[in-house]
């Protein structure tokens, strides 16, 4: 069972594509385009925060997509962790060269 200091992170939270209804929880313009597990990982690590990662698990709404989540420390409330790990995202994102 998951401790109550601890706040679940899935990367549909951060994906462009998704509406509010299926599952994006932030604002169009802090989302990315298909956000990665192991982006978001990074963004975590980048922010200081301990985590614990599960692969084979999948969003709730999307079962069969096997994804992953990661288990963050929560350090504030869960809105203001997401949006520090979109920022980071973002960060990510722009320092990584388009092929």
């Amino acid at each position: 069972m998951r401790k109550q200091d601890e706040v679940i992170i899935w990367p549909v939270y951060f994906d462009q594509s998704r509406t509010r209804k299926n599952g994006r929880r932030v604002a169009k313009n802090l989302a990315v385009s298909k956000p990665k597990i192991d982006e978001v990982i990074i963004a975590v690590k980048k922010l200081g925060l301990r985590h614990k990662v599960t692969h084979e698990l999948g969003y709730p709404k999307t079962p069969w997509l096997k994804k992953g989540m990661i288990l963050v420390e929560k350090v504030g409330s869960k809105e203001q962790i997401i949006r520090k790990i979109a920022g980071q995202l973002i960060k990510i994102r722009s320092k990584t060269p388009k092929k």
